[in-house]
């Protein structure tokens, strides 16, 4: 693993880094924040999963988190939202391939041999920071924004009891419904099956569940009402008997500006569950 920058902020230290990935066959840049802590003492972790035509990057330099990870103690992680580089497809569109893997192994052409973010983010990275940093891994929370907030609810429930926390920032809520759903025509082709499985309505229409759930929504999101859809999760988790906390939020958008704004709430949240 090699380190590409490393800083000092809020007591803590802001790291980057990169490694050869062996479940996507590309290198891997990811970012991590440790708060200031004992020696010895192990952390909570919390993982923030990025959208549409990010990187580890967007979170790391707007997402305003480390006053709070600071103040709560809870490490924050925020992985890549693709593999990159020479040799990985693409596509022309900006909501397919590089930087928008989905959080999903994809299994067609030509997308199977590098698109394998499922895999990497619930296997691969979480066991290489396990080894790095000082994290408890009995203590996980999980997060993400737009198509990362699709990614951490459909880990989560396909992961039970892994993550003590969970919450998402305008999240994809039902991608089989949605026309951003072609990226899992794509990736995982007409195997409805499949792709039920990445699809966190269906998910918990299918009986898998959470203890609770935290989001914010935007009502000026331009995404809202074609893509986003947070009815449907609403209507989900009432019939599943899901404790959901669905925030409304006046005139914010899409971005990184509404993001930051409410990442202290999160914090907050996901610390009251990984305490202990």
């Amino acid at each position: 693993m090699e380190t590409v920058s490393l800083s000092r902020a809020h007591g803590g230290a802001q790291g980057v880094y990169r490694h050869d990935s062996r479940v996507t066959g590309t290198p891997m840049t990811f970012s991590v924040f440790v708060p200031a802590h004992e020696e010895g003492e192990r952390l909570p972790v919390l993982w923030f999963l990025s959208g549409l035509t990010c990187t580890h990057a967007n979170v790391t330099d707007k997402g305003e988190y480390r006053a709070a990870c600071a103040r709560e103690k809870v490490i924050l992680v925020a992985p890549d939202t693709s593999p990159r580089g020479e040799g990985v497809a693409d596509a022309d569109a900006w909501d397919m391939g590089q930087g928008a893997g989905f959080y999903v192994d994809a299994t067609q052409a030509p997308w199977a041999p590098h698109f394998a973010m499922w895999s990497y983010v619930t296997q691969e990275l979480p066991a290489l920071v396990a080894e790095h940093f000082p994290v408890d891994m009995e203590r996980q929370g999980i997060t993400g924004h737009s198509m990362g907030g699709h990614g951490a609810l459909t880990v989560a429930l396909r992961h039970p009891g892994r993550y003590r926390s969970v919450s998402a920032f305008a999240p994809i809520v039902a991608p089989t419904q949605v026309p951003w759903g072609k990226a899992l025509d794509a990736y995982l082709g007409d195997d409805r099956t499949a792709q039920r499985r990445h699809d966190a309505v269906a998910l918990i229409g299918d009986g898998a569940r959470l203890p609770d759930l935290l989001v914010d929504q935007g009502d000026a999101d331009p995404f809202l009402a074609e893509q986003l859809r947070p009815a449907l999760l609403e209507a989900a988790c009432r019939d599943a008997g899901i404790a959901l906390t669905l925030r409304m939020q006046p005139g914010y958008d899409h971005g990184y500006t509404f993001v930051s704004t409410f990442m202290a709430d999160h914090l907050a949240w996901h610390a009251a569950r990984l305490r202990g």
